[in-house]
Parts: C-alpha cells; sequence; structure tokens
C-alpha cells in the first residue's frame, strides 16, 4: 500500500513527505522515485546519510520524534499507512492542525481522520481536499 501511495502522489506531479527511514516510509519514496517523484525526507537524526536510498531531498533535523511535527505542517494532505506511535502522532497533529488525513486498513482510526480502502482512494480523496 506504501508504495502505491508514493506512486500516485508522484503520477499526480506532488511531492512526497516522509520520514525519510526504512520500513513503510522507504517503501513509499520508492514508490514516488519510480514514478519519477520527487521525496522529501525529513530525519530524526543529525545527517542525511540515515536517509533511505529513494529520497530526493534529505532534512535533518537531529530532532528524534519531534520531527513528526515537521512532517505534518509540511505536508498538504496526511496519508497513514499501518504505522506506530510516530505516525499517530503525525496524524493527531495534522488533525490538530486542521488538515485532511486519511487512513488505509492497517493504521489506527482516530476521530476526524477518514478511513479508506486503497492507496489509489486515500490520495484521490486528499488531492480532492486541497481543491478549493
Amino acid at each position: 500500500m506504501a508504495e502505491a501511495v508514493g506512486r500516485e502522489i508522484a503520477l499526480r506531479g506532488a511531492t512526497l513527505v516522509c520520514g525519510g527511514l526504512g520500513g513503510v516510509m522507504e517503501a513509499a519514496a520508492r514508490g514516488a522515485a519510480e514514478a519519477g517523484g520527487v521525496v522529501l525526507g525529513i530525519l530524526p537524526g543529525p545527517d542525511k546519510s540515515s536517509a533511505n536510498p529513494y529520497v530526493t531531498l534529505a532534512v535533518p533535523t537531529n530532532m528524534g520524534h519531534a520531527r513528526n511535527v515537521i512532517i505534518a505542517h509540511t505536508a498538504d494532505a496526511l496519508i497513514a499507512v499501518e504505522g506506530e506511535y510516530g505516525t499517530l502522532s503525525e496524524t493527531a497533529i495534522g488533525l490538530k492542525l486542521g488538515k485532511p488525513v486519511f487512513v488505509l486498513p492497517g493504521g489506527q482510526r482516530i476521530e476526524g481522520a477518514v478511513a479508506v480502502d486503497t492507496a489509489e482512494s486515500a490520495v484521490s480523496f486528499a488531492f480532492e481536499s486541497l481543491k478549493p
């Protein structure tokens, strides 16, 4: 699902903003990069070397989990793909900021976030939510 989210974002000409590390973040970054997109990785550590190989622009923050606030502020809409407490914190911060948040199966559902069934529908709803 993460790879499909990244791919769909790139195919629509948008930049993928993510945490820039492995796992789900790397899968989303791979999908975006392989579709010719740009990947902005907001890293928790002090240098760029921890970024996964698909990150186009790495931003080392040396802020640990606090970088989740930067991710939520940077994104126009958020899509939660599985995830643990970091993803949950980004979801909560995004909602607090009034941003649209979409949660795929396997993600933690919280009030205000919209549950979606597929990566394609998540990206489609995200783009629709941004139209004036």
